[in-house]
């Protein structure tokens, strides 16, 4: 797939999140990148650190005091490569860029890795 095309798979993802969601989006930026650099696979807690499919990298709103501001948006990044890699269709890649960049937007918002396995979205 084209960058073009699966930046318009990211950019359908982010149109198809609920209103709520979208509206509640605060100094936060979307990036694909072909694959995370080697500090970018380090600092992710798992065992599959090698096939990092995306990475949120900021400071969630809940965490954002009043002290909060004049700081660069958090950063979103979705790794085109890796997800091709695990894919086998253009439509496992829609599916799969669609539940990444939830799951990394769940973190903008405050909401962990265990609470997303104890809801069962992981």
């Amino acid at each position: 797939m084209n960058h073009g095309e699966f930046e318009n798979l990211v950019a359908e993802a982010l149109d198809n999140l609920p209103k709520v969601f979208q509206d509640a989006l605060e100094n936060v930026e979307v990036v694909i990148e072909d694959e995370p650099t080697p500090d970018q696979s380090r600092s992710v807690d798992s065992p599959r650190k090698l096939l990092v499919l995306g990475l949120y990298q900021g400071v969630p709103l809940v965490r954002r005091g009043h002290h909060y501001g004049q700081v660069l948006p958090d950063k979103v990044s979705i790794f085109k490569k890796n997800i091709e890699r695990i894919c086998e269709t253009n439509e496992d890649i829609k599916r799969v860029v669609t539940h990444t960049l939830q799951h990394e937007l769940a973190h903008h918002f405050g909401i962990s890795d265990q609470r997303l396995k104890d809801l069962d979205i992981y």
